[in-house]
């Protein structure tokens, strides 16, 4: 699914949410940022500094199993993509206009995987 890039900040847009700890999503948005071809969508994270929330396509959450992360379906409300956050209790980690309108649940899947492995060697090597 693709979004278009030309959507007005005060419509709401249709789309999930992918929510991982914070740590394993620092690292998938670094993995992002780094690829080449689909970039990262706008980024959410909670006050708590717990949770980061990636926005992808409506309809991801019908498939998500990436162990460690949920997936979560608006239901049709839409968020409206403003400077400001849409949920109260959080920030923009990549705020809309900074960031494409929704990462590819594909590239965002490999990216998780990465950044588990890498986690995962780090630890070890405490």
């Amino acid at each position: 699914m693709e979004f278009s890039q030309s959507v007005d900040p005060c419509t709401p847009v249709s789309c999930d949410v992918v929510t991982v700890p914070t740590r394993h999503g620092l690292e998938a948005v670094d993995i992002l940022r780094r690829g080449v071809g689909d970039g990262v969508g706008p980024v959410l994270h909670d006050d708590g500094g717990q949770t980061l929330g990636f926005l992808v396509p409506p309809g991801t959450a019908a498939a998500w199993d990436v162990p460690g992360s949920t997936c979560t379906e608006t239901d049709g409300r839409g968020l409206r993509l403003a400077p400001e956050p849409p949920v109260a209790g959080s920030d923009w980690l990549l705020p809309p206009g900074d960031a494409d309108l929704a990462t590819d649940p594909a590239v965002l899947r490999e990216a998780l995987g990465e950044a588990a492995r890498l986690i995962e060697a780090a630890d070890n090597c405490r």
